[in-house]
């Protein structure tokens, strides 16, 4: 920070994750003056999810960042399967997408957010600020005008033309602006733990189903990152029965990791990640504007928040980068046009995820001498022309954005 403990931008955005560094790369690309404040001391967290969607592969390419982009180690998956009772079941296929990568991408989200790093640091108006964890509000004159931020040295200060909060499903900009938050019932949680990967395990299945026992596994390389899915507050019932119980119950819905479920020495290898959905009524109020999970917090099915903070960056970034430079002061209403334009992809989202909660991943967890795929699975394997829909649905979205900012680099347009 500076030595006075204040700084001033035009835009301050409060989180560091794939929407608050999409949007920093984008404005700072674009000439406008930008500030990331990260709370951590860097990118790496176990509970980020791992998915590139075909339409970052190709807001990638439209950034001519693609080929370099393809060097970071990740895996692709031109099918999206699960497996009931070790049966496997095709659901959606990418490759028929019409973009430049039609693939789903698994790439550790710190690689990703390293990434954007290295291409935002290349422009001068962009600057990352880490360990800075934004507290609250500054207000003044009808609007909010900037944020308080908590580092090694004291409280600092941010001012800023517009606030964007980046901050997560536990934003702490959207509580301090009292914005109404919108909550929709989860019927589930997930239990978070990793075990070490061999070469002949099978290849990449996201959804496992056996007998009451749900769960996801993401080829981290070296090791399985795993999220086991269970009842809402199943918690506390599962840990009574003992860790040995729950090493049995992860051997029976994926067989092949015998013999290496004594990774998970005991609870503290495990921790519960509460699931919610929810979106903000109104996602910003004058100065302020929120994207990303702190204005619509996702489930984990189908790994589609991520895309959908993306998509929010690029659509921010289209819809403000011309105002910052004209005006300097963002207006509520051009903050309400970005509501306007991503509100339905996200609700759209948000209502076919609680479908598959309720009808079944719940129904799974419930009755353990059910084994067999729902009908509508049956018929997406039964005619492989099908796939094509959950394909887009899931890997590009109903409202794809594109990249229609400048690069004050290259002089584009």
């Amino acid at each position: 920070m500076a030595q006075n403990n204040e700084l001033t931008t035009s835009c301050c955005i409060a989180g560091g994750g794939p929407a608050g560094m999409m949007l920093g790369f984008l404005l700072a690309r674009a000439g406008i003056d930008v500030i990331v404040l990260e709370k951590h001391a860097d990118f790496f967290r176990d509970f980020r999810g791992d998915t590139i969607h075909p339409s970052t592969f190709q807001l990638m390419f439209e950034l001519d960042l693609l080929e370099e982009f393809l060097k970071v180690p990740h895996q692709e998956i031109e099918t999206f399967s699960a497996v009931f009772n070790n049966e496997p079941v095709q659901i959606a296929n990418f490759r028929h997408l019409n973009v430049v990568k039609p693939a789903l991408g698994l790439m550790p989200q710190w690689d990703f957010l390293k990434f954007l790093q290295k291409q935002a640091e290349r422009y001068p108006t962009f600057r990352l600020v880490m360990n800075a964890e934004v507290t609250g509000v500054i207000s003044g004159n009808g609007r909010i005008n900037g944020v308080t931020v908590s580092r090694a040295d004291g409280e600092n200060r941010v001012l800023a033309n517009l606030v964007v909060a980046a901050d997560g499903r536990r934003s702490i900009l959207r509580e301090k602006a009292n914005l109404k938050v919108i909550s929709s019932g989860v019927p589930i949680d997930v239990l978070w733990f990793r075990v070490s990967r061999l070469g002949n395990d099978p290849a990449q299945i996201l959804g496992r189903f056996n007998a009451g026992r749900i769960m996801v596994m993401l080829d981290r390389n070296d090791y399985w990152q795993c999220a086991y899915i269970i009842k809402k507050g199943g918690d506390e019932h599962i840990r009574q029965q003992g860790i040995q119980m729950f090493r049995h119950d992860i051997e029976l819905v994926a067989p092949f990791l015998a013999g290496r479920l004594e990774e998970v020495r005991s609870w503290d290898d495990i921790k519960l990640l509460t699931v919610d959905v929810d979106h903000l009524e109104t996602w910003y109020t004058s100065g302020l504007l929120c994207i990303g999970d702190a204005a619509h917090a996702m489930s984990p099915v189908g790994g589609v928040g991520i895309n959908l903070a993306i998509q929010d960056a690029v659509a921010a970034a289209n819809m403000l980068h011309k105002s910052f430079k004209e005006q300097g002061l963002i207006e509520a209403d051009l903050l309400r046009a970005v509501q306007k334009r991503r509100s339905f992809p996200t609700r759209f989202i948000q209502q076919l995820q609680i479908l598959l909660h309720n009808k079944v991943i719940q129904v799974h967890l419930t009755d353990k001498m059910n084994t067999k795929p729902p009908i509508f699975m049956r018929l997406l394997n039964a005619f492989p022309i099908l796939q094509r829909l959950p394909a887009r649905v899931l890997g590009v979205g109903v409202r794809p954005e594109h990249i229609h900012t400048p690069d004050t680099a290259s002089g584009t347009k």
